[in-house]
C-alpha cells in the first residue's frame, strides 16, 4: 500500500498538471477569438466566390482555361492535407489521417495513385512513417500564417495539374461547426466543375462581366485556388484550436476528479494509521495495567 508521502507526492503532480492544463486552456481559448473571427469573416466571401465563379464557368466551353479539364489518362490524384503542428487536441489529428488513409485506399482500389502535399507536422509525420508518397510537404506555419502561405501551397498544387502530372487535386481539412464538433470535410480543388443549373441555390444568377467570360477567367481562376486553399487554412486552425480548448478543460476536470480520489485514499491511509497508533497505545497501557 501506498505510504502517505507517496499519494501527497502524486497529488502534487497531479497539480502542477492541472495548472498546465489549464494555461493551455486559457491559451487556446484565447487564439480561438481570433482564429473563429478571421475565418467567420472569410466564409461568405469565399461561398460567394465559388458560386460567382462555377456559374461563370457553366456558360464557357471546357477548353477556355486547362482548370477545367481533367486529364483522364493519368491515373493520379493529388491530396492536399491539413494537420496540427502539435498534439494535445483530442481526436482532431488522428480523424483526419484516418480520414486520409480512408480516401487514399478508396481511390486506389479505383486504380488512382495518390500523392500527398501535407500542411501540419502530424500528417507528415504519419504518412512519411508508413513510407507513403508524399510529394511536398510545409510544417511550422499554423502559428503564424497568412494568405501568402495559401498562395505557396496553392502554386505548388496548381502546377503538377497543369502540366499534366495529376488528373485531380482534393483539399482534406476540418470543418469547424461550433466549438464541440469539427468534422474532417474533403473539398475537390481542380479540375473545376461548372455549376448546374438549379444545383445550388442562387444558380440562374446572371454576371455582367468585363472583359468577356474568357478573359476575366483567366484572371479570376487563380484567385479562386488562392481563396479556396485559405479557406481551408482558416478553418482547420479554428478546428484545431477549439479542439485542442475542449482536449485540455476535460484534462482538467479530469485531473479535479483525480485530485478527489487521491484526497480520499490519503485521508483513509491517514485514519487508518492514527487508528493504528492508537490501538498500539490502548495495548500498551493495558498491558502495563497487567
Amino acid at each position: 500500500m501506498a505510504t502517505l508521502r507517496d499519494i501527497k507526492n502524486k497529488i502534487g503532480a497531479v497539480k502542477k498538471t492541472q495548472q498546465i492544463t489549464k494555461a493551455m486552456n486559457m491559451v487556446s481559448a484565447s487564439k480561438l477569438r481570433g482564429a473563429q473571427t478571421r475565418m467567420e469573416r472569410f466564409r461568405p466571401y469565399a461561398g460567394a466566390f465559388q458560386q460567382m465563379l462555377t456559374s461563370i464557368a457553366s456558360r464557357v466551353e471546357p477548353e477556355a482555361h486547362p482548370f477545367f479539364l481533367p486529364n483522364p489518362e493519368v491515373k493520379k490524384i493529388e491530396l492536399v492535407l491539413f494537420t496540427a503542428d502539435r498534439g494535445l487536441c483530442g481526436s482532431f489529428n488522428m480523424n483526419l489521417i484516418n480520414n486520409a488513409v480512408k480516401f487514399i485506399r478508396a481511390k486506389e482500389a479505383e486504380g488512382f495513385e495518390v500523392s500527398l502535399t501535407t500542411v501540419g507536422r502530424k500528417g507528415r509525420d504519419f504518412f512519411r512513417r508508413r513510407k507513403a508518397n508524399i510529394r511536398e510537404f510545409y510544417v511550422d506555419i499554423w502559428n503564424n500564417f497568412d494568405f501568402s502561405n495559401a498562395q505557396v501551397v496553392a502554386r505548388d498544387v496548381v502546377t503538377p495539374f497543369t502540366t499534366g502530372e495529376v488528373s485531380e487535386v482534393y483539399l482534406l481539412y476540418s470543418k469547424f461547426i461550433n466549438m464541440g464538433v469539427q468534422r474532417p470535410a474533403i473539398v475537390p480543388l481542380l479540375p473545376i466543375i461548372p455549376e448546374v443549373s438549379g444545383e445550388v441555390e442562387g444558380a440562374a444568377a446572371e454576371y455582367i462581366t468585363e472583359p468577356a467570360e474568357a478573359q476575366f477567367l483567366e484572371y479570376l481562376l487563380p484567385r479562386y485556388i488562392n481563396v479556396m486553399v485559405y479557406h481551408g487554412f482558416l478553418e482547420n486552425s479554428t478546428s484545431e484550436h477549439a479542439a485542442r480548448m475542449t482536449a485540455m478543460d476535460n484534462a482538467s476536470r479530469n485531473c479535479k476528479d483525480f485530485i478527489q480520489q487521491l484526497t480520499l485514499v490519503m485521508n483513509k491511509a491517514r485514519q487508518a494509521t492514527i487508528t493504528k497508533e492508537l490501538m498500539d497505545i490502548i495495548g500498551g497501557a493495558e498491558a502495563l495495567k497487567g
